[in-house]
C-alpha cells in the first residue's frame, strides 16, 4: 500500500507537546484508514483559524486494540521529522 499523506488539525497544547518531544502519539478517529509509513501534516489549529506552523511526522506504529481503544479510534506513534515555525 502506498504512503497516505493526511492534514490534521491539533491544538496548540498538543502542538507544543509534540514540538517539545514531550508528546509522542496522536489519538485519532480512524476515518483516513491510518497506516504505519502514512506522513502526518499537524496544522496547529486555534478553533476558528489556523496559526500558520505545523509539524510534519511519520506513523511509526498503530494501535487498534479494541482493549485499549474507543471503537473507531487509534492510537498513532509518531516520530517527528521537521517543525515548520
Amino acid at each position: 500500500m502506498a504512503r497516505q499523506y493526511h492534514e490534521l488539525k491539533i491544538l496548540p497544547k498538543y502542538y507544543r507537546a509534540i514540538e517539545k518531544g514531550l508528546k509522542t502519539f496522536e489519538v485519532r478517529f480512524n476515518d483516513r484508514n491510518f497506516q504505519v509509513g502514512d506522513m502526518l501534516e499537524l496544522k496547529e489549529w486555534f478553533g476558528s483559524e489556523y496559526s500558520g506552523r505545523y509539524i510534519n511526522a511519520e506513523v511509526i506504529y498503530l494501535l487498534d486494540d479494541p482493549q485499549y481503544c474507543k471503537e473507531g479510534y487509534v492510537i498513532l506513534g509518531i516520530k517527528v521529522e521537521n517543525v515548520f515555525n
